[in-house]
């Protein structure tokens, strides 16, 4: 990644994956990270040896799951969907976000 781009804060990797899935649907990969890019305008760029590991650890924990299919490509790879556990646990992740980065905020607006 560029050094103009903005690095991931630890723990938010999830949520943005978590989001996609929800406002986006069922899709590859490589099509959240372009998703999470397109959002952020080029700011946030998912590099594969963060997203895949990311996946993997939300399908371990009931968050995503997957199913098999072909891409425009014509390539065969996984689908991944938000659960209903993966649902929850976004809407907890949002909550958690607003308050830190409202916190945040109000540090940062001292004079």
């Amino acid at each position: 990644m560029a050094k103009s781009k903005a690095d991931l804060l630890q723990g938010t990797l999830d949520l943005l994956i978590l989001k996609a899935l929800r406002r986006g649907g069922p899709m590859h990969g490589y099509g959240v990270s372009v998703l999470i890019k397109q959002w952020s305008k080029d700011v946030l760029v998912v590099e594969q040896g963060s997203l895949y590991p990311a996946l993997y650890r939300l399908e371990e924990k009931g968050f995503i799951d997957f199913e098999w299919g072909v891409s425009e490509n014509n390539r065969r790879g996984k689908f991944y969907n938000l659960t209903e556990a993966g649902r929850e646990r976004l809407n907890e992740e949002l909550t958690q976000w607003q308050r830190l980065s409202a916190a945040v905020n109000m540090v940062l607006e001292l004079s």
